[in-house]
């Protein structure tokens, strides 16, 4: 089943003390580029779950959302450092003998000093996060990857209606096609009698010159190779696996023998119909961009 690039998914757990939020979208791009914003406490987890992704993702940019929200409750320690504030304590000391100054030395002031006392977060379990953590990572991507499959069914659909079009606007080219060297034929004749008046035609020149058209003007084998073509990409939309490249390798051999035969054609009726045929082809070029 084909997938479209596009799509949104949301997962979210909570653990003792806190919550994690898990948003994924996609949108399509030529390869697969993954860009992750999470609280860099949480960084080191980066490189799982860019695996995890890229095992259930091959194609689109993809913008992951990660939210961590503490309950309140977890454990922040106020750190005395005790060899800073001996340091401060005896400079202040120094500084009153050697310039006589009563005031006494206050815990306020102290207090106000950098780095006497600092606050320390106690270090996450990342293991033990990591399990909450998938496990809303994966709900998140099982809603997009939800998304992602029922717009790829209705882009297939809507391909596939479009081929279909394109095989019925070929069978009329085709039956269209055989009369292309009669009525060649019959114009030739209608000119040249009109230039030689009553003088004889060389029929075995005029023969050799209608046989020089038809080769010339002949399509059957870009009409052949564009329906096989065709086939191949409705069976191509078939196959369980990321396509978004090859179909677009098919339409663009499509739309060759499309612009050979449009290069060839002399009948007016013929040229209205593979514009047609090349109109399909870009609106399904269209779809496919949005195609894993």
């Amino acid at each position: 089943m084909i997938k479209s690039m596009t799509g949104f998914g949301r997962g979210s757990v909570e653990c003792d003390r806190q919550s994690f939020t898990v948003e994924v979208k996609s949108v399509n791009h030529r390869y697969c580029d993954l860009s992750i914003r999470m609280p860099k406490s949480l960084m080191p987890l980066e490189d799982k779950i860019r695996k995890v992704v890229q095992q259930k993702i091959n194609r689109g940019k993809v913008d992951i959302f990660v939210t961590q929200t503490d309950f309140g409750n977890c454990t922040t320690k106020a750190v005395l450092n005790e060899k800073l504030a001996d340091s401060y304590v005896e400079c202040l000391n120094k500084i009153k003998g050697k310039y006589n100054i009563k005031t006494d030395i206050s815990l306020d002031l102290i207090a106000k000093f950098p780095d006497i006392i600092t606050l320390k977060k106690e270090e996450d379990d990342l293991e033990n996060i990591w399990k909450y953590l998938l496990q809303a990572l994966n709900d998140a991507l099982s809603m997009l990857m939800d998304m992602r499959e029922k717009e790829g069914k209705k882009l297939k659909d809507n391909m596939i209606e479009k081929c279909d079009h394109i095989q019925i606007l070929m069978k009329d080219i085709e039956s269209k096609s055989f009369k292309i060297p009669e009525e060649y034929r019959e114009k030739l004749s209608e000119r040249l009698k009109n230039l030689l008046g009553e003088y004889p035609v060389d029929e075995n020149r005029m023969a050799m010159e209608i046989a020089l058209f038809a080769d010339k003007s002949c399509i059957d084998e870009e009409i052949v190779r564009l329906n096989s073509h065709i086939i191949q990409f409705k069976g191509t939309l078939n196959v369980d696996e990321p396509v978004g490249r090859k179909l677009d390798f098919i339409l663009q051999e499509m739309n060759r023998e499309a612009n050979t035969i449009a290069s060839k054609s002399t009948n007016l009726e013929i040229t209205k119909l593979i514009l047609s045929v090349k109109n399909e082809v870009e609106k399904i070029r269209e779809q496919i961009q949005n195609v894993e």
